[in-house]
């Protein structure tokens, strides 16, 4: 009889290992793909005001040290002159601010489809997060402050 419930502790056991294991992998992945991430109200925080042509020559110039100087805790204000609007893959709406080099802009892409009403050639202020360098620095999470 105590090898049968032996064996009964031993299933029981193996079980309760096996659906702790599916339930935090179950856990993991809920959290990392389905949980809907707050967006921060950037509108209210301070900001480290430069102008395009500015920040794409920090890039361009040393790409640390410049990480380093806008990192993704800090907004940044942008001021510029929009080269380019549209729309990226997923329908959110984009603008890109001329730069000194003609290769390189600041990308930016809007949080709401209606913020923009300016147009091509006219100067802009946009607040958001610096995400990377790609010959564009490329801006998420952007609100227009000034049109």
């Amino acid at each position: 009889m105590q090898d049968k419930f032996k064996k009964m502790n031993k299933k029981n056991l193996i079980i309760a290992l096996l659906l702790a294991v599916v339930l935090g992998v179950s856990g993991v992945w809920y959290f990392i793909f389905y949980r809907p991430r707050l967006p921060r109200d950037i509108t209210n925080e301070d900001a480290v005001s430069v102008t395009s042509k500015q920040i794409v020559k920090e890039f361009q110039t040393n790409e640390a040290e410049a990480y380093k100087k806008y990192p993704t805790s800090k907004v940044v204000e942008i001021t510029g002159e929009i080269a380019e609007c549209g729309k990226d893959q997923s329908g959110h709406p984009t603008v890109s601010i001329k730069s000194d080099d003609p290769f390189s802009n600041v990308f930016i892409t809007l949080r709401q489809s209606k913020q923009l009403e300016a147009k091509v050639g006219t100067k802009i202020t946009v607040r958001g997060i610096v995400t990377g360098f790609l010959s564009d620095v490329l801006i998420n999470e952007g609100v227009v402050t000034k049109q």
